[in-house]
């Protein structure tokens, strides 16, 4: 039987979410066959020009970082080695990058954060490090080589010196060189660490994972917005010694009852969920990216779907 999601190789998506997502990393090779990369280093140079785009650099050994927009005099002055461009959210400005997004239907499609792309010289990496969120790294032009080290956390050790958060202490376990159309499924929070062998582009494929603090700040702002009648916080049974103490346990469980029952309400929470999850990546910047992401609601297990459609996103009916 042919598997419908090719881009896991021998895989089925069935296997790949159970075993992989978000569990362990894996290698894929010849995920995408005779792969055409859409943009080469040249083009992305041309993005880091412009004001709209979101581009850094990362030059040397210790991993500099710089923050675009770019001059044409900058890439000039770079060294012959030991530096990366990355361009953020490419598939909303090169329609032909987005297409590489329907290799990953398997996967809800409100998940998705954007495409990156890099470009490297020899020795060229962003140091090892590691992220929060899901991502595929697709092999463009060149080769890479790869190494997976160990699961992070808020305690790892982070080295001095960069504005990069480069693990201090990275321990690699597996190492791959990657070709071109090979890629690497890679899960929160474990290590690694890409080095470009020669000039190379790498295309990383990452989900929107955000933090608690993040979805209670937005949703914050929602119920605000939404003006329901407020419920307001009651003392627990007192006593007159209460009066000189610190607050006591009774109170903080009334807190936490009073936030969980604003909490309890499936249909709110759906619709600002799917507000949340599809808020476009620059929202200032709609009019010139054509980004439009929905997903309609129409009970807290129906969330949806969309599609792109050239530069930008479109809801399914």
């Amino acid at each position: 039987m042919t598997n419908p999601f090719p881009v896991l190789g021998d895989i089925s998506a069935e296997e790949f979410l159970a075993d992989y997502w978000q569990k362990k990393p894996l290698l894929i090779r010849n995920a995408i066959p005779n792969f055409e990369p859409p943009v080469d280093g040249d083009e992305l140079a041309g993005m880091a020009l412009e004001q709209e785009v979101e581009s850094r650099l990362v030059v040397g050994a210790d991993w500099q970082l710089e923050h675009g927009p770019f001059t044409e005099e900058r890439f000039q002055t770079l060294p012959s080695t030991d530096w990366t461009l990355l361009v953020q959210a490419v598939d909303l400005w090169v329609p032909e990058v987005a297409e590489l997004l329907h290799e990953f239907n398997f996967l809800p499609p409100w998940r998705l954060d954007d495409i990156m792309v890099s470009y490297a010289e020899a020795g060229g990496s962003v140091g090892p490090h590691f992220d929060y969120y899901d991502v595929f790294l697709l092999q463009g032009a060149g080769q890479r080589r790869w190494q997976i080290g160990q699961r992070c956390d808020n305690d790892t050790p982070l080295a001095t010196g960069t504005d990069l958060k480069i693990i201090a202490d990275f321990k690699a376990t597996n190492e791959w060189v990657l070709n071109t159309g090979d890629m690497l499924y890679i899960p929160p929070q474990i290590a690694h660490h890409g080095v470009a062998v020669g000039d190379c582009t790498t295309f990383s494929i990452g989900f929107r994972t955000p933090a608690a603090t993040e979805m209670l700040d937005d949703l914050a702002t929602e119920l605000l917005s939404r003006g329901p009648a407020p419920t307001y916080l009651m003392d627990p049974p007192l006593t007159p010694a209460m009066a000189n103490s610190n607050i006591s346990a009774a109170y903080i469980a009334k807190v936490k009852a009073l936030l969980l029952d604003t909490l309890n309400d499936d249909q709110l929470l759906a619709e600002w969920f799917a507000q949340f999850m599809t808020e476009p990546k620059y929202p200032m910047l709609v009019d010139e990216t054509g980004e439009e992401r929905v997903a309609s609601i129409e009970n807290p297990n129906a969330p949806g779907t969309y599609s792109h459609f050239e530069n930008g996103l479109k809801a399914d009916s």
